[in-house]
């Protein structure tokens, strides 16, 4: 089990507007070590190099991947149907904790 503090962001791409929770750190560490052991034992990478995960914020759980960022940290979309389950907004504190499947 991975558990990350982090913040709610917005990010506005071509094709909508999305929100994610940024992994940094240790968790992000973590995310990676079991990202090179999946490519070793299969061979091969997931689409964009994500890791399929059981997230979980609040009383919120769903099945789900996050996706490596260029600086080493990894991403977590969170869907408006988890924000507002959980009443999240952007700028909001929040507590992530991944079961790397």
């Amino acid at each position: 089990m991975v558990e990350h503090a982090t913040t709610l962001t917005r990010w506005q791409g071509d094709r909508g507007t999305y929100h994610l929770a940024t992994i940094g750190g240790d968790a992000a560490e973590a995310i990676t070590m079991h990202e090179r052991l999946h490519r070793l034992e299969f061979g091969a990478r997931r689409g964009f190099g994500s890791v399929k995960v059981m997230a979980r914020i609040g009383g919120t759980r769903w099945k789900t991947s996050v996706f490596p960022s260029k600086s080493g940290e990894w991403w977590l979309l969170v869907s408006k149907k988890v924000m507002r389950a959980e009443d999240l907004a952007e700028g909001d504190a929040l507590r992530v904790e991944l079961e790397l499947l």
